[in-house]
């Protein structure tokens, strides 16, 4: 009798540090990621946005009152970059700045209620796939799909990002 395997029981790593497994966990990731990106991708481009507007939505959304000197230290992007992201979603009635209250010069970035309406749009998609893949891995595969994210991680950020990943809101 043959031996048939399931798709998942094809991905069963047997040597997971050899040149193969190595590539097709890459190409997992480029493929999760084209995936994950898709639905708010199609939502974006009919309001002339992209990805970077997306990114800025939803860290401004989890981090109120992030300055943009903190939103850079995120996105990791350039000044420039997030200027011209930034002052179109302000101008198109997303985001708003407001001045800080201990320190005058600074510019406090917050959702608009209609920028919370958009970012949650954009998120459901992404929140129906994840919940569809924790459930289906269970919970130990994903203490471990954690585990392998935060070590692709930058070294030297991981206990930052955890810290981010982690606080209450």
């Amino acid at each position: 009798m043959p031996d048939i395997k399931t798709p998942y029981e094809k991905l069963q790593p047997s040597l997971f540090l050899r040149e193969e497994e190595l590539r097709r966990g890459v190409e997992l990731l480029y493929f999760a990621y084209r995936d994950f990106t898709e639905d708010p991708d199609a939502i974006l481009a009919q309001s002339q946005y992209g990805r970077a507007h997306h990114r800025v939505l939803y860290f401004v959304r989890r981090n109120p009152g992030t300055t943009v000197s903190g939103l850079l230290k995120i996105l990791r992007i350039t000044k420039q970059s997030l200027s011209r992201v930034l002052n179109q979603l302000m101008s198109d009635g997303y985001v708003e700045q407001r001045t800080g209250t201990q320190d005058r010069r600074q510019r406090l970035l917050f959702l608009t209620h209609r920028g919370v309406t958009f970012e949650k749009e954009l998120f459901s998609k992404q929140r129906e796939r994840i919940v569809a893949a924790y459930k289906e891995a269970g919970p130990e595969a994903v203490e471990g799909f954690w585990k392998v994210l935060i070590n692709i991680i930058n070294e030297e950020d991981r206990d930052e990002v955890i810290e981010f990943v982690t606080r209450e809101r």
